[in-house]
């Protein structure tokens, strides 16, 4: 997959791309790989293709929830890598896929010499702020089903992918629920035909049907990417 498949890749001048492209190197990342802890320093800037990244919140008794999700609409650890270098969250690859990867000090030379870089990275930080604070919201006001099903719709999205390869642990870990509440919620979504599920794997057989059943903060991110960043790329 050639690197214009990422959104912030996508959208640099020519001149910012001749200076980013000697060291952006292809990588695939794993499934359940952690790419960093918080508090961890920042060793490499990724902008997924076809990976899917999330930045998780976990408190000292272990539980842990999602803040914010990046795939191709974004990139991992790229403010960090300008000043600091230090990791605010944790960063855990939620779907394998391909990926760009930058050394964060070559990064931060070419985007502290380019004034429109500069300002993506600003414009791209806000959009994970805005996440953040939108799951934040989400978790005190929204039920469990409407949560779920926009956090599949997003998954989706930023996979280019029907196939979703999530266990029910892991869904309850990032939504910040007991297990048994994703077992019942994903039982009538697949009881609708909305979702076919099976151990470890989830099927999207209804989108439109997800749209209906998730909460506005769904369309909200996607409103908060296209006012900060513009559309995602296509997949095809």
């Amino acid at each position: 997959m050639m690197p214009h498949a990422n959104a912030i890749l996508a959208s640099l001048s020519a001149s910012d791309a001749a200076a980013l492209r000697p060291h952006l190197k292809p990588t695939h990342l794993q499934q359940k790989t952690v790419l960093y802890e918080a508090g961890d320093t920042i060793d490499s800037v990724y902008f997924p293709l076809g990976a899917v990244v999330s930045l998780v919140v976990t408190l000292a008794t272990g539980e842990t929830t999602e803040a914010a999700m990046v795939g191709r609409d974004g990139a991992v650890g790229m403010a960090s890598a300008l000043d600091g270098r230090v990791a605010m969250s944790r960063a855990i690859v939620q779907l394998g896929g391909d990926a760009m990867v930058c050394d964060p000090a070559a990064f931060s030379g070419a985007a502290l010499q380019s004034q429109s870089l500069i300002s993506r990275i600003m414009r791209h930080e806000q959009t994970l702020f805005a996440q953040a604070q939108q799951s934040t919201a989400c978790m005190a006001n929204h039920e469990v089903d409407a949560r779920l099903c926009r956090w599949m719709l997003r998954a989706r999205d930023l996979s280019g992918s029907d196939q979703l390869p999530f266990t029910q642990e892991f869904l309850a870990e990032m939504l910040g629920v007991r297990r048994t509440s994703v077992t019942t919620v994903a039982r009538t979504l697949q009881e609708a035909g909305l979702i076919k599920y099976t151990r470890g794997k989830i099927e999207i057989r209804d989108v439109e049907g997800l749209r209906e059943g998730a909460c506005e903060c769904y369309e909200t991110v996607k409103e908060q990417h296209r006012h900060l960043l513009g559309e995602l790329p296509s997949t095809n």
